[in-house]
């Protein structure tokens, strides 16, 4: 298996964080957003966050997009999943409590990106003082479901028909892990 590393986010990302945030768009597996973004508006996203709200990317050494393949001598690391850390709530009780989001390339799903990205924003969580994390998922991505749990989160509830994405209501869970 091609080795992952996780590091901090840096401008220069955007464009790959952009382009795995539009496939979970595009996919219909991981949020009620409907426009894709562009590199630009990620790239000031990224610049604009705040230390608390880290944005991570996993990465690792493959060719192209493709997927975990060997990589060919002297290949440079390939941004392959991200995650940060964002704001529950704007008001001052919820300043312990952080939403979180990941996002892995298609060809990387199940392969360990996502865990690497979501371990890590739990510890960031930690560091920055976090009491409690909390996502809102679509029940029907088992996989992400399935990390989920094995990472210690616990479902709080079910919104029925939160959104629509294209012409559907979807459901999404409510899940939190107190750090």
């Amino acid at each position: 298996m091609t080795a992952l590393g996780v590091r901090p986010a840096t401008p220069d990302d955007a464009e790959a964080i952009c382009r795995i945030y539009n496939q979970g768009i595009e996919d219909r597996v991981a949020t009620l957003e409907i426009e894709l973004r562009t590199p630009d508006e990620r790239h000031h996203w990224i610049v604009t966050r705040s230390p608390r709200h880290p944005v991570i990317v996993a990465e690792a050494m493959a060719p192209g997009r493709g997927g975990p393949d060997p990589p060919p001598p002297g290949a440079a690391p390939t941004v392959v999943a991200w995650g940060s850390l964002n704001p529950f709530n704007p008001r001052e009780a919820y300043r312990f409590v952080a939403d979180f989001s990941v996002y892995v390339e298609r060809g990387w799903r199940g392969k360990g990106a996502g865990r690497a990205v979501l371990t890590r924003l739990i510890e960031l969580g930690r560091e920055h003082g976090f009491h409690k994390l909390v996502l809102s998922a679509f029940p029907t991505n088992e996989s992400g479901m399935a990390l989920y749990t094995r990472l210690g989160f616990r479902t709080v509830g079910i919104y029925k028909e939160q959104g629509q994405l294209d012409g559907q209501w979807v459901d999404t869970i409510v899940m939190e892990k107190l750090l």
